[in-house]
């Protein structure tokens, strides 16, 4: 694909993904991978959005306030979440494009699935460190993986009964907390040059485009909206990549 081909799919991709992080606090690195994995291999898809996904989740952790509060609610998980992608990014670079796609469709699905039907249970307070490193451990394997971690992450929160506004907040610290090892690992074993640096730098401009409109529309919806996008969102990506690993290649 040529270099203007890639950034046209890429401004298109990223307004959209932008859009949806800002509506949902979630959602960039799968709702453009779901697009840009049509086009590109996964890894070249991943490289593209890491700039995207690092600072647009920096930005989210700024607007949302209470940092020192978020730190020391998500610590455990956003210190499992940071070790375990670095060492999964480092240690999974032949794993078949095919699997990565399987086995991100395969959770996102499951927590729709469980969300749907009720079936996600509320953490006592007792055990959230462990639901923590749990959670933090599985995101960080996926994410190391596929870049895919918002299913267990977003399974935490809920377990958690965090509301709206810590949901926002949570997801952005620790998806951040994830991103920052990811962007390491592929300049380290160089899956992500200077071509894709610039790049990715470029399509910064349509994410927080994206990311003012989401925001903008994130005010004027209800919780129970709010919910039904987030989970509508993960059933068509989900299927997407299930449908993606079958037909691979």
């Amino acid at each position: 694909m040529e270099i203007f081909d890639i950034l046209l799919l890429g401004t298109v991709t990223f307004l959209i993904s932008g859009s949806i992080k800002g509506l949902t606090g979630i959602g960039l690195p799968t709702v453009s991978m779901g697009i840009l994995t049509l086009f590109l291999a996964p890894r070249l898809a991943i490289a593209l959005m890491l700039l995207p996904m690092l600072l647009s989740n920096l930005w989210q952790v700024i607007r949302e306030g209470e940092i020192r509060a978020s730190l020391r609610r998500f610590r455990v998980f956003a210190a499992v979440i940071f070790v375990s992608v670095g060492v999964t990014a480092l240690a999974t670079q032949n794993v078949p494009d095919r699997v990565l796609l399987a086995v991100l469709g395969i959770v996102i699905l499951l927590f729709v699935g469980f969300s749907l039907k009720g079936w996600v249970p509320q953490v006592p307070p007792r055990y959230d460190t462990l639901a923590q490193g749990v959670f933090g451990l599985l995101a960080g394997i996926l994410g190391g993986l596929t870049s895919g971690w918002a299913a267990p992450l977003a399974i935490y929160l809920t377990m958690s009964r965090a509301d709206r506004e810590w949901f926002i907040r949570g997801t952005g610290l620790l998806i951040f907390a994830g991103s920052v090892p990811l962007t390491i690992a592929y300049l380290w074993t160089g899956q992500m040059d200077a071509k894709l640096f610039a790049i990715s730098a470029l399509m910064l401009i349509p994410t927080f485009a994206g990311f003012t409109l989401g925001e903008a529309l994130r005010r004027r919806i209800s919780v129970s909206m709010f919910r039904k996008l987030v989970l509508g969102m993960f059933a068509v990506l989900g299927l997407n990549l299930l449908r993606r690993a079958i037909w691979y290649g």
